[in-house]
């Protein structure tokens, strides 16, 4: 059962629209991967369901996002204040902007727990250290005190994961957690994410560029272009048999073990500003595929078991 169900989905900021029908559900216990080229509308999506597109000038213009139940869309602040970190949380990608640098970390951990779980002084410490412990933070105890410029990125980044599970959330949106780290810690900070998500039955919602993450951690795929959904289905049927070119073109792009050097692919042109977004199907100017219809009308997305593409071709004969 969906815990979260974002249903035609579309956001305006002054005149111009960038996000268009966007529709997808993230379930318990799994994790579900937002993918994109930047400027396919995947930050702005999560804005849109933490309740924050007013702080950059944004609304939802058509369509619903339920949680658990509850229609947000219609949601006063105050409300969505208490839901906000309580129980849906966020870790972004660059941890220095959630990290306040004149407050010790251990007080920025407590205030979480503090906050939304009404807890004493003593009982936020413990639950914090206990939280730091289990992300696999090395004496917890004394870094409770440290101040964020004594930790190294990765161990920010698992502070910042911290924060974001203090108060018990049921979803959590992790907007590229990863980009900043190295390869290494990269790969150690998403292993604790799933790890997260397998032991806690959270949802969590990873959004990246990156396929090769995607393949290591996400259940199913939602693939966003320019503001639109190409393509959602399983991880496995994404990369066993991608559907939308877009899509087999981002998977193209993740250098082999065995590629000779030099040989690295990429998709020609750029993700189009959505003040030019083109007609018809907005990924046609870059598809070696496309056709007249392409360019003249917007493709469906319709329902290919077990998954959803938008694409003209799929509707060609074989």
């Amino acid at each position: 059962m969906a815990l979260l169900t974002v249903s035609g989905l579309g956001v305006a900021i002054g005149s111009v629209a960038p996000l268009d029908g966007i529709s997808f559900e993230a379930r318990k216990g799994e994790i579900l991967g937002l993918v994109g080229e930047s400027g396919s509308g995947k930050s702005l999506t999560a804005f849109a369901v933490m309740g924050l597109l007013g702080r950059i000038g944004g609304r939802i213009a058509t369509g619903t996002i339920l949680f658990d139940g509850q229609e947000l869309t219609a949601l006063a602040e105050p409300a969505y204040r208490r839901l906000r970190g309580k129980r849906i949380a966020m870790i972004s990608q660059n941890p220095m902007t959630s990290l306040d640098p004149i407050v010790r970390i251990g007080t920025q951990i407590d205030q979480v727990s503090r906050l939304h779980l009404g807890l004493s002084k003593p009982a936020a410490k413990a639950r914090s250290i206990d939280l730091m412990e289990q992300l696999r933070i090395p004496d917890a105890e004394t870094l409770h005190n440290a101040y964020p410029h004594q930790l190294s990125g990765g161990m920010k980044q698992r502070i910042v994961i911290a924060m974001a599970l203090a108060a018990d959330p049921d979803l959590i949106i992790a907007d590229e957690p990863t980009t900043a780290l190295d390869v290494t810690i990269q790969a150690q900070i998403i292993q604790i994410m799933v790890d997260l998500v397998r032991e806690r039955g959270l949802a969590l919602i990873l959004i990246t560029h990156d396929m090769g993450v995607v393949a290591q951690a996400c259940d199913r795929v939602v693939v966003l272009y320019a503001g639109r959904v190409a393509e959602m289905n399983t991880t496995q049927a994404i990369f066993a048999s991608p559907r939308h070119p877009y899509t087999a073109s981002l998977i193209a792009c993740i250098p082999a073990h065995d590629q000779p050097e030099g040989t690295l692919l990429g998709i020609p042109g750029t993700v189009p500003g959505v003040l030019n977004y083109p007609p018809g199907c907005r990924f046609h100017p870059r598809c070696a595929g496309a056709m007249e219809v392409c360019s003249a009308e917007v493709p469906v997305l319709q329902s290919l078991a077990p998954g959803t593409v938008a694409c003209h071709l799929q509707g060609m004969p074989a």
